[in-house]
């Protein structure tokens, strides 16, 4: 192996930004931020490739040991410390950082080196013997949880009785005798939980350090934070370690630590953000230990620092081009930074941020539109509160807005209650003390979050931001007990199971489900949809079947309609009687009379499509599913249908037998229920023909109505339903005396249509890949029943993703890629798209683009979504 440790100090760097693959994003921040001369504590960074090395071997690389030796020679030689010496010790943290920013998720450990002698030296040099103590017991902990596992609520246990004894509140209350007692309680903790004392030699922290670190790469938290997130370990695989010099916030008021954002990270307003604690380390702001105080009372406290701190987040900001997060120590008066990283951020304010930013001319438009996360935008369409009945809600208690957002749920307490509920499709909101990193599955499982303790940059609100969940934090209106299921706010008491809303714009929390109204969104969002139309080559089209949904998908700039499923509109009330008749005749005269019932609510149904669409393409999609879906289930519903249609109740039970399937996804349904029964797909196009030419005659739009027939795998069946319709699509434009355009195309959604498609377009004026039967087909899974295992293969790596959320690339993927290519072969004039649920995933988008299909279709709050990903696709492909 290569260079294994990169070191950074004394304003050089071995590094750089451009190298966060090998040095994981905080290494290549603290190397770019050291180049640029911002004040920085020195170190060195183990990469990311010793990371994959020690997990595909289970040892080190050979010569590591050695290049971190010479390092840390390298640190004392700058610092004038020793490690592990008596007379001026040097102490160091021990990070993780992999290249893709996964907050909390990994392990860090303060304060490395401190041991019975180490301690004396450091009480004697610094003169500060409560600082040392405070210090010792933090190594104690960390060191305790992270590399022999003891859980931390053993050790906080043990904290929170001194204080209870002495009658205090924080940490920064206790003096040296207490700090004392903690230590002797956690070194007692120890020998009961390991058999041994607390490990006392500094070298052997610091290895044992390094190797945990490594380890949390494959911790449950960070493999659910990946999973979440779809972080794929082929592409992005290990987490690189920083050493670095310790600084010290917690030696007195004239210290502190903190989290700062070069802009707002919930709004994206032009404005630095951050909290900070005195007299305190990193991991109390960002755990969400103690409720900090905001940047302002910095600025008041030390005011040199506040100013210094401002001109360094500008000049990040200026470098990166992005807006930055940054963590900060002060030392005795003077400003570290720790880390920078692209700061993560609600979707309102990534809008913003990309379009003020472009506008500033920090960055151009591309960049811009590639600086939003295209699923992000879904969190805008969502509905808020509304104004004028949220008035009439009991709010029971306020915290800070940390993610916006407005969600109803019932209260739960732990992460695995959340999972559970979301399984059942219970909507939930997690209460917590506060977060911690092992929250995060159930984080994601619940629709909002809301804490008693932390701040704007604790863990819960920075994975709440990246997740787009409804968060509040620091509610310390609220005494949260856990353990017995309920929550007090003031005089109201919120037990498990109870709904509670959350409001994450103005941080109330309101008793009962409040009623939301439809979200308005920002100018800043119509100039990133402006950019994603100017530089998209995909068309983007609506799923849609009513016009609700018509009207919805035309107001987020959907081009057309790529689906609309006929059978939706069977169901309707007024309808689903013609229906059932039709399916309980016995002759063909006896189906077209039932038949006919239907054809002018059919028409209409159209009519009002073509109407709201304006001449844009509307392809729809002929009877799909199998004709036993509109029979009856129950008895009572039986007997209400023989004395409807005038039948014994034994004949409407022996139809529906009749039509009884073992493997109904595979069997008499889509171009097989028009080829056994012609007269139900002439009627369809008949309504189709008839409402396009009816609306050309009186309002002079163009109708170009493109007919779908569903699930043909071979092309004779497509020749013979092109035979039973084509002459009545011609009769009825005859009729009409108007001249209207219209396609006739099939789905490729079986996988020998995929592998013949070379023939099937040749008869065909487009094909619509029908991905959700495509998959399900590829893969032999049943699409209703996969989620019985699914999640398992996705957990045991079998799958990255669920493949009816995110195409399967190498097989299905395949499969479209070789429709593609023999389709446009055999007809130039081919037009080839997707619909289903898969025409609204980003990753799907961008396969589709690399393949060469001409549209996608996805339901319309996707829309918006499907256009920045189409436009994402265009400009990383070009």
């Amino acid at each position: 192996m290569d260079k294994k440790v990169y070191f950074f100090g004394n304003g050089r760097a071995e590094g750089s930004k451009e190298q966060k693959l090998i040095l994981g994003g905080k290494g290549a921040g603290l190397a770019e931020m050291t180049n640029i001369g911002i004040p920085v504590p020195p170190g060195f960074t183990i990469t990311t490739k010793v990371c994959r090395y020690y997990f595909q071997n289970k040892k080190y690389p050979n010569g590591l040991d050695k290049e971190i030796q010479g390092a840390l020679l390298e640190l004392e030689k700058i610092t004038g410390k020793k490690f592990g010496g008596k007379e001026n010790p040097l102490l160091v943290s021990v990070r993780s950082g992999a290249a893709i920013s996964m907050p909390g998720m990994m392990d860090t450990i303060l304060n490395l080196g401190l041991t019975l002698e180490t301690l004396k030296g450091i009480i004697e040099k610094t003169g500060n013997e409560r600082f040392s103590w405070d210090a010792y017991r933090r190594l104690i902990q960390m060191f305790g949880n992270v590399v022999d596992g003891i859980e931390h609520e053993k050790f906080e246990h043990i904290l929170e009785e001194i204080k209870q004894k002495k009658g205090i509140r924080l940490d920064t209350e206790l003096d040296v005798r207490d700090l004392k007692d903690v230590v002797d309680g956690y070194k007692k903790l120890y020998r009961q939980e390991k058999g041994e004392s607390f490990l006392d030699d500094a070298k052997e922290q610091l290895d044992k350090a390094i190797k945990a670190v490594f380890e949390s790469w494959s911790n449950p938290r960070a493999i659910a934070y990946r999973r979440i997130n779809n972080i794929s370990e082929s592409k992005i695989f290990g987490t690189a370690v920083n050493v670095q010099a310790m600084v010290f916030g917690n030696m007195g008021e004239d210290c502190g630590t903190g989290v700062a954002f070069t802009r707002n990270p919930s709004t994206g307003n032009k404005a630095p953000y951050g909290e900070y604690l005195t007299n305190a380390q990193g991991e109390d702001v960002v755990a969400g230990i103690r409720t900090p105080l905001h940047l302002d009372d910095l600025k008041e406290d030390e005011e040199e620092v506040y100013e210094q701190l401002m001109l360094v987040a500008q000049k990040l900001e200026r470098h990166f081009e992005d807006m930055q997060d940054l963590e900060f120590t002060i030392e005795n008066g003077s400003l570290y930074l720790l880390q920078t990283r692209a700061g993560k951020r609600t979707a309102a304010a990534a809008i913003k941020i990309a379009v003020d930013m472009q506008e500033e001319g920090l960055i151009d438009e591309k960049t811009a539109m590639m600086r939003v996360e295209p699923n992000q935008i879904h969190q805008l369409l969502h509905p808020t509160l509304d104004l004028a009945k949220k008035e009439k809600y009991k709010v029971i208690a306020h915290g800070l807005p940390a993610s916006p957002g407005a969600v109803s749920g019932e209260v739960v307490f732990s992460a695995e209650e959340a999972i559970e509920a979301a399984e059942e499709n219970r909507k939930t909101i997690l209460v917590r003390l506060e977060t911690s990193p092992e929250d995060v599955a159930g984080m994601n499982a619940a629709q909002g979050i809301l804490t008693a303790r932390g701040g704007m940059t604790s863990h819960a609100a920075v994975v709440a931001r990246g997740m787009g969940k409804c968060c509040l934090v620091g509610c310390e209106e609220i005494a949260v007990s856990e353990k017995s299921g309920f929550f007090q706010a003031g005089d109201v008491k919120i037990n498990r199971g109870d709904v509670i809303t959350l409001d994450g714009s103005t941080g109330e929390v309101f008793r009962g489900e409040v009623p939301t109204v439809e979200p308005s969104l920002s100018e800043d969002f119509g100039i990133l949809m402006r950019w994603a139309d100017k530089y998209k080559k995909l068309g983007v089209r609506t799923n849609a079947d009513t016009p609700k949904d018509a009207r919805t998908a035309r107001e987020f700039g959907a081009e057309g309609i790529g689906l609309c499923r006929t059978e939706h509109m069977f169901f309707k009330e007024d309808r689903i009687f013609a229906v059932r008749q039709m399916i309980l005749s016995e002759t063909r005269e006896e189906r077209e009379k039932a038949l006919e019932k239907i054809y002018p609510m059919q028409k209409d149904d159209f009519y009002k499509l073509f109407e709201i669409m304006k001449g844009l393409p509307v392809k729809i999609r002929l009877l799909d599913p199998p004709l036993h879906e509109f029979l009856p289930q129950e008895e009572k519903d039986f007997i209400a249908l023989s004395q409807e249609m005038g039948i014994s109740l034994e004949k409407v039970k022996e139809k529906t037998k009749s039509l009884f399937e073992f493997n109904p996804m595979m069997g008499h349904r889509g171009c097989r229920l028009g080829i056994t029964f012609p007269e139900i797909y002439q009627v369809q196009v008949r309504a189709i023909i008839d409402a396009a030419c009816e609306l050309k005659k009186k309002e002079g739009i163009a109708v170009n109505p493109e007919i779908m027939i569903p699930l043909i795998g071979h092309v004779r069946e497509l020749q013979v339903i092109k035979e039973d319709l084509l002459p009545v699509i011609e009769e009825r434009i005859k009729k009409a005396g108007v001249k209207i355009d219209y396609e006739l195309g099939t789905m490729i959604e079986i996988p020998r249509a995929a592998i013949t498609a070379g023939e099937i377009a040749k008869e065909a004026d487009f094909f619509s890949f029908g991905t959700n039967d495509l998959t399900q087909m590829t893969f032999g899974f049943s699409r209703d029943d996969a989620g019985k295992f699914i999640k398992e293969y996705v957990k045991r790596g079998i799958l990255l993703v669920d493949p009816f959320q995110t195409v399967d690339q190498d097989g299905v993927g395949e499969l479209m890629k070789r429709a593609v290519l023999a389709g446009k072969k055999a007809n130039k004039d081919l037009t080839v798209g997707i619909c289903g649920e898969h025409g609204g995933d980003p990753e799907t988008i961008h396969f589709c683009h690399q393949i060469g299909l001409d549209y996608v279709s996805c339901s319309p709050y996707r829309v918006p979504v499907a256009k920045l990903a189409a436009a994402q696709a265009a400009i990383e492909n070009k």
